[in-house]
């Protein structure tokens, strides 16, 4: 069939579809949305999409915009072109490859892909993710968030918008679907399990939410590594200022704000949370150890997951067991020269209990006398990357995440307790003793005030640790595998599909759950599930190679729910 062809029919089978379910719709037993807007062009932050006509045009609860079926984009502001190699696009940016970046020619280390750019007109469907950029005039115009003052980001990037293509409107609550998972999952803020988070008195030094509001609210990039093409308008640029501003961030969630002041920022890390699971379920293969750039990626997931109930998403090592994060690979359980029995594993840590580098400096070493210490370069016997990353790039970074997550009673589902146990260290061991005699044996000298153990980084966070680490809240450990709140059938992915289709949909409670599938005369043509499930998102796949193209529609009943969504067979 022609392309032409199957646009006519998808538009005709659409319109039909949308009719029939007006008939319907007094199955479903929640809104989910009143019909988009029809407009011609979308602006935010910088970025104008111009479309061939007036399209369905809705935003998410972070106020990003979708468009609602296929819809062609004729310009973009600022316009990218192969030859200014600025202010890029991509359109289903590839998440397993690391090393790539599309959006400007002078991104750092040859990481630059021009074969993922894309042009006007473009054209999006359901299924798709427009992610466009803007340049920064001159590299360094943006100081880095949280290092103002002290570095030059590398990136180019200084701002990226995204524009998601759905099948069907949303209710206004919905979730981004993170910009890397094809399969659109959709999570809603309605399901916030707000009464997780307790309200705690704040300390001196609390800082404003709306700061860190602010800079989660746009779309961060995480999946070119080493922070290279980060949106440095907002974005943190390294590791270290990741794990700094999660960490930050969700403990000013703990504290007794107004539900008002907190709800912004709660929304905006959660959709951190929702980009990062969909870049993992799209097969990335994690955030892994190289100094301080891997940290701060796991909890933002596992936050997510928790704030909305996903069993899978609030305990990523267990659902994805070779996902790599820095901070699990760079801490261990081993004798230490100190006598400590957790340690820091080294600038690229170990992976199933072996070091990740053949260079021995790069590997564990706190197991060994600094006098054995290998040095990280030949020549230069002042400097150990080692150790030196332990003190200004890692260690330091670490305390709120992890303070924050032993506030949530997460530990079980972080999955890796030498990391507790060695922030515990960090934060309690005198190290006067241990500074001394590295300087005595290898000349390196750690007595700086910023370089010593029994600190964080930010003062928030050191005040945070000494008023709530040994007084954590009650909450119970239980409360974290507490189920959705609400029932949900979810749209289903690809569609339209052929011969093979993938259907979700969210369970409050255990019940006995119906799902089948009908044609458009009412027939049931089959029965997907017919049985007692337990609480939680479930996945079911349909094949239809048996039945014509048309369209078709799914029938959820569990307990007192019923809802009805369409889909589209195209063989």
């Amino acid at each position: 069939m022609e392309m032409s062809q199957k646009s006519l029919l998808i538009q005709s089978w659409g319109a039909l579809a949308l009719l029939v379910a007006f008939f319907v719709s007094g199955a479903h037993s929640e809104t989910h949305g009143a019909p988009p807007t029809p407009m011609d062009s979308v602006s935010i932050n910088g970025i104008t999409w111009k479309f061939s006509q007036a399209v369905p045009v809705g935003r998410f609860v972070n106020g990003d915009y979708y468009v609602v079926g296929s819809v062609t984009i004729i310009d973009i502001f600022p316009l990218p072109t192969p030859a200014n190699g600025r202010h890029g696009s991509v359109l289903n940016m590839p998440a397993t490859d690391n090393s790539v970046s599309p959006f400007d020619d002078r991104v750092s280390a040859n990481r630059y892909a021009p074969q993922l750019r894309v042009y006007p007109p473009v054209t999006v469907n359901p299924g798709d993710a427009l992610i466009s950029s803007i340049s920064v005039n001159q590299i360094g115009d943006y100081p880095p968030w949280l290092r103002e003052g002290e570095e030059t980001p590398d990136s180019p990037v200084r701002s990226v918008s995204i524009l998601t293509c759905l099948a069907e409107a949303v209710s206004p609550d919905a979730f981004r679907p993170s910009y890397a998972d094809r399969t659109q999952r959709i999570y809603f803020a309605d399901d916030l399990k707000r009464d997780l988070l307790p309200r705690l008195p704040r300390v001196t030094h609390t800082p404003d939410p709306a700061t860190f509001a602010a800079h989660f609210r746009r779309p961060w990039l995480d999946i070119c590594f080493f922070g290279f093409d980060a949106a440095v308008e907002y974005q943190a640029t390294y590791g270290r200022e990741v794990g700094r501003s999660v960490g930050m961030a969700t403990l000013l969630l703990m504290l007794d704000l107004s539900p008002a002041e907190k709800e912004d920022l709660l929304c905006n890390i959660v959709q951190y949370g929702i980009d990062l699971w969909g870049i993992v379920r799209a097969g990335y293969p994690g955030w892994p150890a190289h100094g301080g750039h891997g940290s701060g990626r796991k909890w933002p997931i596992v936050f997510a997951g928790l704030m909305l109930g996903d069993t899978e998403m609030q305990s990523p090592n267990r659902t994805y067991p070779n996902l790599r994060f820095g901070e699990d690979m760079q801490t261990m359980y081993d004798m230490g020269w100190t006598g400590a029995n957790v340690v820091y594993a080294g600038h690229q840590g170990v992976w199933n209990g072996l070091p990740v580098s053949s260079t021995p400096s790069w590997g564990p070493y706190e197991h060994i006398r600094p006098s054995l210490w290998e040095s990280t370069f030949n020549g230069d016997p002042q400097y150990h990357i080692g150790e030196d990353y332990r003190r200004c790039c890692t260690s330091i970074a670490w305390i709120g995440e992890g303070l924050a997550a032993r506030m949530m009673h997460a530990e079980s589902l972080w999955n890796h307790d030498a990391y507790f146990d060695y922030i515990d260290r960090w934060m309690t061991e005198n190290d006067a003793a241990a500074v001394a005699t590295i300087k005595s044996e290898t000349g390196l000298d750690y007595s700086a005030d910023w370089e010593r153990q029994g600190q964080a980084w930010d003062v928030f966070v050191d005040e945070m640790w000494s008023t709530y680490r040994n007084n954590l809240p009650q909450t119970s450990v239980g409360m974290s595998a507490l189920p959705p709140r609400k029932v949900r059938l979810f749209q289903n992915y690809p569609n339209p599909f052929n011969p093979i289709t993938a259907i979700s949909y969210q369970l409050s409670a255990v019940s006995n759950v119906k799902l089948v599938v009908y044609n458009m005369l009412g027939s049931e043509v089959a029965v997907l599930v017919n049985e007692r499930r337990n609480a939680g998102v479930h996945e079911v796949r349909f094949d239809g190679s048996s039945l014509a193209s048309g369209v078709y529609f799914y029938r959820l009943k569990a307990g007192g729910f019923t809802e009805t969504r369409k889909f589209i067979l195209l063989k």
